[in-house]
């Protein structure tokens, strides 16, 4: 019987296991901490290093578009703001959220040496969020209404929706690379994904500035440019594996992606509502901020403070996809006390970053709005914000791992539902008191939905330390015949 034989048949028969070949030893004494640490570190590093620049680059390519769009005019920037954030951020939370069920399926699938169902899971994958955005883009089509309706300024709703039309390209490239990022990560082919980010953020950045300042296009320009951007990406990851540089765990177009879709669905489902319960939660600020007095300045000045949080969620989220790599692979091979310890590693790096960039938020509070604006009216409200901004980004360099760790290891219901009660069910009515009825405007909304932020972080460090990591691994082998179907 081989090893692998032999961790299925010691599962069934004990629900549970020891120790197998290739799991973390016992670490004596604090050299024996400091060594295992360090060689920790690297794994994550190797993996979240790369993760960080490609997410950077992605995320970069709207916040120029948003700094340009800045540039135009405050009615430009807060429409393209409200269509950046909360029409293109609801689709991409949705996105984001349902492909990272392959983080789950293909990291683990990974780990238990079963190659051959990636390229099946990302292809059903494709196969359901192709449908959803499908559906998604009557959304874009109907945001002017949709926006008055919730009670947005008219004229920033009418250019939003116009700005939302020209933007449904970007939806669809949305469906096709997140789930080809997941392919990717699953096996650490993390450095040509931040390549092929690098070399689409460079170009979306030259041609943004010649496109909307020097052939004087305009909004339409910046549109076009960022549509142009993102199937950049798409195509480029999508040589790479079509190449050849992943034959053995892409073994071509197959009808198996259209096998066992109920199951594969019910994950995607969970996983989607998961995350885009966090994604959704922050944008709300913005939404918020447009019933204040003065919308327009509220609606910069949150805008600006959330791209700030844009890029540092990007380094968190880095160490998400590092996490979530590493927990699934360990998991997948049977490695519970592995998993265990790199959760250790990375929430104490993410707690280091997440000190030293809200020491430089609070040092640099007058200054940082400048990139982004030329009204002294919006760089004032910004610097007003500044310690709210400083200590989300505290809370956001941990967070964000949290829920690496909650997808690598498969707890995406649990998640989900803790996130309605903490964020919906206590941020927000809390945010919208101290807002509105207590009068401290865009500051009690945020200072409200922090606090169902703090909350949210606090139970899932709880569930993360109190978890048994060698039921987790027993069950992730259940998990890959469960939910994966037939190959």
């Amino acid at each position: 019987m081989d090893e692998e034989s032999l961790k299925i048949s010691l599962i069934h028969n004990n629900g549970d296991f020891d120790e197998f070949s290739g799991d973390l030893p016992a670490i004596e004494g604090w050299r024996g901490l400091l060594k295992a640490s360090l060689e920790e570190s690297k794994k994550l590093w190797y993996l979240a290093g790369p993760a960080i620049f490609t997410s950077l680059c992605r995320y970069s390519l709207g916040v120029i578009t948003q700094a340009f769009a800045g540039h135009i005019g405050n009615l430009e920037l807060a429409a393209v703001s409200i269509e950046n954030s909360v029409i293109a951020g609801f689709s991409m939370g949705i996105m984001i959220g349902m492909a990272s069920a392959l983080e789950t399926l293909c990291g683990q699938a990974f780990g238990a040496k079963q190659l051959g169902m990636l390229g099946v899971y990302t292809q059903r994958s494709w196969v359901i969020l192709m449908t959803t955005a499908l559906l998604l883009s009557s959304i874009y089509v109907w945001a002017t209404p949709i926006l008055k309706l919730v009670g947005q300024d008219d004229e920033i709703a009418e250019l939003a929706g116009k700005f939302a039309v020209w933007m449904i390209p970007q939806l669809f490239a949305y469906a096709s690379v997140f789930p080809l990022a997941r392919f990717l990560q699953a096996q650490s082919k993390v450095l040509v994904m931040a390549m092929v980010a690098g070399g689409a953020l460079i170009v979306h950045a030259v041609f943004s500035w010649l496109v909307i300042f020097k052939w004087g296009c305009g909004l339409w320009g910046a549109a076009l440019m960022l549509n142009i951007s993102w199937w950049i990406v798409v195509f480029s990851q999508l040589a790479y594996v079509l190449s050849g540089s992943c034959k053995e765990a892409w073994g071509g177009f197959s009808w198996a992606a259209f096998h066992n879709l109920g199951a594969f669905i019910r994950l995607s489902l969970a996983s989607g509502v998961m995350l885009c319960l966090e994604l959704w939660y922050l944008y709300i600020l913005i939404l918020l901020a447009g019933y204040l007095k003065n919308p327009s300045i509220s609606v910069d000045a949150i805008s600006i403070c959330m791209n700030l949080m844009g890029w540092e969620t990007m380094v968190a989220l880095g160490f998400n996809i590092a996490i979530s790599v590493r927990v699934s692979n360990e998991l997948g091979a049977g490695h519970p006390r592995a998993a265990r310890f790199a959760v250790i590693n990375v929430l104490g790096t993410m707690f280091a970053i997440g000190a030293i960039l809200m020491a430089v938020i609070l040092i640099t509070r007058n200054d940082f709005a400048v990139a982004f604006t030329n009204s002294d009216e919006v760089m004032k409200a910004v610097s007003n914000l500044a310690t709210l901004l400083a200590i989300t980004m505290l809370l956001n360099s941990i967070q964000p791992v949290l829920g690496g760790v909650a997808v690598g290891a498969g707890w995406q219901a649990l998640v989900a539902y803790i996130n309605i009660a903490c964020y919906y069910m206590f941020g927000v009515p809390l945010g919208c008191l101290l807002g509105y009825y207590f009068d401290f405007g865009v500051k009690g909304i945020w200072a409200g939905m922090i606090c169902g932020t703090t909350f949210q972080t606090i139970i899932l460090c709880i569930i993360t330390f109190r978890t048994k990591w060698k039921k987790e691994a027993s069950q992730a082998i259940e998990r890959i015949k469960v939910w994966g179907g037939h190959n």
